[in-house]
């Protein structure tokens, strides 16, 4: 029904709009422009465009969907956003569960040559995993006969990799003129990626066992992440889940990895901006009660506002480094 309605507002506001166009960075549709329009949904799409754009970010209009900050598993478009979408050059999406919404989009986009680019298309996409402990999460509107695939594409930086060199052929594409800048752009970026995935392999060599099982009182997004580099997890809820309480037996289940020598935990974790309710809880059933809680940043969420402090792909992963360098007690 949601979709229909998103379908039917999109048409009537194409129909009483056709002039207007994707035309801030981060912001609303204003005027149509004859620049390049490029709309992303999340903000790792948004970046890495950005990056291999590079000065030409300047000359292209770059919107990124979710700059209030907005999980995008409860994102849902405006008006606005489907006629952004409709009339650009290029569409960057995860093309997940959460992007349900997209085919009307693209089934009603009013630009004949628009490149829709579907992150899920050009990696090796894994199943949504449910592990021992684990709340059981509950899918709404799935199709049980398709698997739901894992959209936190983004967290492993091998998959960075991949998606920034199709990005930049794609770009190409649609704009030849500037194809040697975007080559130039991108291996300079590649090899930035290559850098940061050495040195999260540096890291969970160097551990030396320690704290390379996560425990999660949080849902968790980082199963690209962990199974680029060998790490093992525990956790609350899978990605996908919008819970946040969880029952008993969960927390004791948690309280129970952090407290076994086997897993040499130094800290529970948890994502950005949420509360740690459930940390605390999971911690005052440890034996010491004296666990830290660490935050990792799943990259879901970042706003316009950190976009201006100077927030970037490689800034917010590097800060995921750092937390994890310390919680084995590595100050390289």
């Amino acid at each position: 029904m949601l979709q229909k309605k998103l379908s039917l507002v999109m048409a009537c506001m194409i129909a009483g709009m056709n002039l207007i166009g994707c035309s801030s960075t981060v912001g609303n549709a204003e005027t149509k422009s004859d620049k390049l329009q490029i709309v992303c949904t999340n903000f790792s799409e948004y970046d890495w465009v950005r990056q291999i754009l590079g000065t030409h970010a300047e000359e292209t209009e770059l919107t990124y969907l979710l700059s209030d900050g907005v999980d995008m598993h409860n994102y849902q478009p405006t008006a606005s956003d489907m006629v952004k979408i409709s009339g650009c050059d290029m569409f960057v999406y995860v093309g997940g569960e959460s992007d349900k919404w997209v085919d009307d989009a693209l089934a009603e986009a009013t630009n004949p040559n628009l490149k829709a680019f579907r992150l899920l298309d050009v990696i090796t996409a894994k199943e949504e995993e449910e592990i021992e402990g684990m709340e059981e999460c509950e899918e709404e509107d799935h199709d049980e006969d398709e698997p739901e695939l894992d959209e936190h594409v983004w967290l492993s930086v091998r998959n960075a990799q991949i998606i920034c060199s199709e990005l930049e052929q794609t770009l190409e594409t649609i704009d030849p003129e500037n194809a040697d800048d975007y080559k130039s752009n991108f291996n300079s970026y590649q090899t930035e990626l290559i850098h940061l995935d050495e040195d999260f392999n540096r890291c969970y060599s160097l551990s030396s066992g320690i704290n390379t099982t996560l425990v999660f009182a949080d849902r968790f997004p980082f199963r690209y992440f962990v199974d680029d580099y060998g790490y093992k997890y525990y956790a609350a809820f899978a990605g996908c889940s919008a819970e946040t309480e969880a029952s008993f037996e969960t927390v004791a289940f948690l309280a129970k990895q952090l407290d076994d020598p086997q897993n040499v935990c130094s800290c529970v974790y948890v994502i950005e901006g949420g509360k740690h309710d459930l940390a605390e809880a999971v911690i005052s059933n440890t034996q010491s009660k004296d666990f830290p809680i660490r935050e990792l940043n799943s990259i879901q969420s970042v706003t316009s506002e950190q976009i201006a402090d100077g927030a970037t792909y490689i800034s917010l992963m590097r800060g995921n480094l750092e937390v994890l360098k310390e919680a084995s007690g590595q100050s390289w």
